[in-house]
């Protein structure tokens, strides 16, 4: 990967971690107001909604380094926010069907961020 690719990535990229983020808070807004839905909300509330902070920064990284390790921590939010889905799911607070285009999104991120990741250790 070229530096400017690792200091400007793609526009479109930005914006969908920010419709992700505004997807999560709607979803925890949704629940409903039981403490276990709460505590489960709030986790994934606040873990998908700083997958799109983490990547601004990694976009105003200084160096190749910096910027792998922010790609990092978006697939560590991401991977975290794909369990608080699951744990709402299979607790039953939340129905597969009305999670599960949130969770194939949560999925898409991780593989998209993945395969950033790959490409950007490979240029070291």
């Amino acid at each position: 990967m070229k530096d400017e690719e690792m200091r400007d990535p793609p526009h479109d990229l930005r914006e969908r971690t920010t419709d992700f983020a505004l997807r999560i808070i709607r979803m925890f807004v949704a629940l409903p107001k039981t403490d276990a839905a709460r505590v489960l909300g709030k986790q994934a509330l606040r873990s998908g909604t700083s997958v799109g902070a983490n990547y601004r920064e990694a976009q105003r990284s200084r160096s190749k380094a910096e910027f792998i390790s922010k790609i990092g921590d978006c697939l560590k939010e991401l991977d975290e926010t794909a369990y608080w889905l699951d744990l709402l799911v299979q607790s039953g607070i939340v129905t597969t069907e009305k999670l599960s285009a949130l969770q194939d999104e949560t999925n898409q991120l991780l593989a998209i961020f993945t395969t950033i990741s790959k490409k950007a250790k490979a240029s070291l």
